[in-house]
This record gives structure tokens, C-alpha cells and sequence, in this order.
């Protein structure tokens, strides 16, 4: 059962798609309001605050000559809003509170509630809009798990028990060569490798250095230390995303790119081209980086819902997509927990407490997209955090009430 904080109650006043809200968004001069919200600098846009509004929805503009598209489709799967939204209402800390007053709340700069393939709630703050690509930060290694996903299926990766040097044979001699592909999608290669958005002891930063000025290879090969066994534990380190992103391209012999547009995006109809930020090498940088509207990110998620079919047709392989987002079919290592991290993993998608399947998509300063298959329910949330970590403040908390609400309101927990 959920906590009470997090049951969604009945409420008066409906929240309609769009419409303007009374009160202002948190932190908005901050953020640069009248300043239009400007872009930063290649040096400052993921660090400094008051650029970070204009930076996470022109990333590509950032990158103009270091990133490739997703073409859109030719026929846009349609993605209907309902002319009134229900009331929904959810509980956190003692009261209830609705949609606007989450808003007001938190620095969210798009937020887009969908069930059964049909808009409930499209919101955006800080002078977003519907036809900004707002970036990814990590739910982008979902998508690399996807395409792993298609790879296996279509024979172009032989097994997940492959290791990773079987596809990139410049890796060979370092411990994310020899790991199992299995393990990659687990991240549970053992490699010592800190991962803390805190500047402080973080691996993380020095392979993003690394890898912004020489390449995946070289900046791979910089890590070699196995602290652990393969296989046997989580251990969050977004540079195992970029060794499954190698495998993946040296497998299809495409981009990770044009290999999801193909077989993801443009089948799923997407609305807009997508954009995902290159390294030096030309290879994507598959932990993050990718770029795409609102809506799309919503089609997306409906796709997931839906077990991987649109219309009859089944895009993402359905066992696979099972695989990655029942934690019922992970060992009991990666199942989630009581206590934190509460979240289980799965094959790069967070799996969530409960007998249901219920999984999500997540990034710092605040991206997620949450889905219930059963009830075909999922909620997409874009943001500019105070912290990397949302877990850190009340952001994490009241995000999770609303879903936790949303789930209850139709169906239980």
C-alpha cells in the first residue's frame, strides 16, 4: 500500500491542458525570466543555475556541429488531450494539494499526464513550449537499452552473455571489455567508478572530461580497477551506458542514432526530430544527451505502457521490454528494497516496490517518465532542479506523491 501522504483524493476544479496558472513558477528571476532565459556556455550549462532553463531545451544549439538527428515520422501517431481533465488531487506533507500547486511548488519545466494513450494534463513553466526539445540528462540510458533490445532480437548481438570486447575489440585487456553485456544493462560490471554530481571523488566528472576530449575508447580504457565480482551487485556508473552505446554501434554498424530512429522514433510517430549530443569520437553519449519535445517524450512513454505495440504492431521486442522493467525477472541483487534506494534496476530502467510492474526512466535535476502498464498510465516529468540529486530535496518527495496519487486515483497500489 502506498503511504497516505501519496493517496490522490477527489478535488473541485478540474486542471485543463495548457492553461495559464495564476501563480508563478518557483525561483523564476533566478532562473533567468527577464533575462529570456538564456542558453549558457559549453563551460557552464550544466553547472550554473540561471542558465539552465535555456541550456536544457537548446542543448543542441550548444552542440551544433556535434550531435545527430532522429528524423521524425511522416505520419505524427496521433496523441489526443481530453477536453477536461479530471480533478486530481494528491496528499503530501499533510495536505492536499493539485496539480497547480505543484507547480507552484517545484521548478518543473514541463509536465504531461497520459492515460490510455489519451493527455490528461500538458503543462509547461518558465516560458517552454510545446516544440522545445527538452533534454534527458539519464533517461536517455533507457533508450541505449532499448536499442540493445532490437540489437538482440535481430541477432546483430548473439547473447547477452556476450562480453563487450566480443563487439569492441579496442576494449580488449579492460574490465568493461570483459563484462557481460548482461551486466553492463545492470550496471554491475564491479568496476570501481564513483558516480556523486558533487564534484568531490567523482569518477563520473573525470570520464565526462575524458570523454568530451578524446573519446569513448580512451576514455573508457582510463578505468580498470574490479572492486567486486561481475554480476552480483548494482553499482550506479552512467560509463557502462557508453561501453553498451560502443557495443551497440559496432554491432549494427549504425549510430545509435539513426539504428533507434529506424527502429523506435519514427515507427512510434513521433512528432519532431530528436537530437542526441556526440563526443569528439562522433559516438553518441549514450548516459544522456538526448533531446526531444514534450509530446514525444509522452509517445514514448505510451509506447512503453503499451508493452512495446502501437496499433496492432509490436515495436519494441515485448520479452525483452519485460526483461528490462519486471524486477520479478531480475535476480534478487537488483529487486527493489524497503529502504533506500528504494528502486530496483533492471536492464537501464529503474523498477519500482509492489507486485505490479511498474517502472520509470530518470535523470538528474529532475527527469522521469513514470509507467504503470496495467493502467496504461504514465507521467512525464521535465525539470530544472536546485540539486543534481532530486532525492536530496523536495522535489523527489512531492514527484513521488503525485505519482503514487496517480496510481491510486485509478487504479491501487
Amino acid at each position: 500500500m502506498p503511504p497516505r501522504s501519496a493517496v490522490l483524493v477527489a478535488g473541485f476544479a478540474a486542471s485543463l491542458c495548457c492553461s495559464p496558472l495564476a501563480i508563478a513558477a518557483p525561483d523564476e528571476e533566478l532562473l533567468g525570466k527577464s533575462r529570456g532565459y538564456p542558453m549558457g556556455t559549453r563551460a557552464n550549462w550544466y553547472t550554473d543555475d540561471s542558465v539552465r532553463v535555456g541550456s536544457y531545451t537548446n542543448l543542441d544549439k550548444l552542440f551544433p556541429n556535434q550531435h545527430h538527428v532522429l528524423i521524425r515520422s511522416e505520419r505524427p501517431s496521433p496523441l489526443t488531450t481530453v477536453a477536461v481533465a479530471p480533478p486530481l488531487r494528491y496528499r503530501f506533507d499533510g495536505r492536499v494539494h493539485s496539480i497547480d500547486d505543484y507547480l507552484a511548488h517545484q521548478r518543473t519545466t514541463g509536465l504531461l499526464v497520459i492515460k490510455d494513450g489519451q493527455i490528461l494534463i500538458e503543462r509547461y513553466q518558465y516560458d517552454r513550449k510545446p516544440t522545445d526539445r527538452l533534454t534527458s540528462n539519464s533517461m536517455a540510458k533507457s533508450l541505449v537499452g532499448i536499442g540493445i533490445g532490437f540489437a538482440l532480437s535481430e541477432r546483430l548481438i548473439r547473447s547477452l552473455d556476450n562480453r563487450a570486447v566480443d563487439y569492441v575489440p579496442e576494449l580488449r585487456g579492460n574490465i568493461y571489455g570483459e563484462t557481460r553485456i548482461r551486466s553492463l544493462l545492470r550496471m554491475a560490471s564491479g568496476a570501481r567508478f564513483s558516480e556523486n554530481n558533487t564534484g568531490r571523488n567523482d569518477d563520473a566528472a573525470t570520464f565526462a572530461r575524458l570523454h568530451g576530449n578524446k573519446g569513448s575508447i580512451a576514455a573508457i580504457r582510463a578505468f580498470n580497477t574490479r572492486e567486486a565480482p561481475e554480476g552480483e551487485h548494482f553499482h550506479y556508473a552512467s560509463i557502462e551506458t557508453q561501453v553498451l552505446t560502443l557495443v551497440l554501434r559496432a554491432a549494427t554498424g549504425k549510430s545509435a542514432a539513426q539504428y533507434l530512429g529506424d527502429r523506435l522514433w519514427r515507427p512510434m510517430g513521433a512528432e519532431a526530430d530528436a537530437t542526441w549530443i556526440t563526443g569528439p569520437d562522433d559516438v553518441e553519449r549514450g548516459a544522456a544527451f538526448f533531446n526531444a519535445t514534450l509530446r514525444d517524450w509522452g509517445r514514448l512513454g505510451r509506447l512503453l505502457a503499451s508493452d512495446g505495440a502501437l496499433d496492432g504492431m509490436q515495436i519494441i521486442p515485448r520479452d525483452y521490454l519485460l526483461d528490462a522493467t519486471d524486477w520479478h525477472r531480475q535476480p534478487d541483487a537488483f529487486a527493489p528494497r524497503a529502504s533506500p534506494p528504494a528502486n530496483g534496476y533492471g536492464f537501464h530502467f529503474w523498477t519500482m516496490r509492489g507486485d505490479k510492474r511498474r517502472f520509470l526512466m530518470r535523470g538528474v535535476y529532475g527527469q522521469a517518465i513514470y509507467v504503470d502498464p496495467e493502467l496504461r498510465l504514465v507521467l512525464v516529468h521535465t525539470a530544472v532542479a536546485k540539486t543534481a540529486s532530486i532525492g536530496d530535496q523536495p522535489m523527489g518527495a512531492e514527484l513521488g506523491a503525485l505519482w503514487l496519487g496517480l496510481v491510486s486515483t485509478f487504479g491501487r497500489w
